[in-house]
């Protein structure tokens, strides 16, 4: 089952469009294709280890603890890769 974290912090507008993909996007996969997704989002700003990390890039997507973006989600791209992680 693939990993979706999405790193985010409040009043970020660029955060609540890419949680906007995120959500469609997976609803999408877990609908149509009974794919299985872990998705968790974590506000960096509980985390001074976090802020240092991602406090210029967020929102951040990684997948399997792996980055996939930041900044910006394409819907096609986070699709193709939440199937090919999930494949394996």
């Amino acid at each position: 089952m693939p990993h979706l974290t999405l790193y985010s912090k409040p009043g970020c507008h660029l955060c609540e469009d890419a949680r906007a993909v995120v959500d469609d996007v997976v609803g999408r996969l877990r609908a149509s294709a009974a794919l299985a997704i872990d998705v968790e989002e974590i506000d960096i700003l509980g985390d001074p280890a976090l802020v240092a990390r991602y406090g210029e890039e967020i929102p951040v997507v990684l997948i399997d603890g792996r980055m996939h973006t930041y900044w910006r989600v394409d819907r096609a791209r986070l699709e193709t890769a939440l199937t090919a992680a999930s494949k394996g």
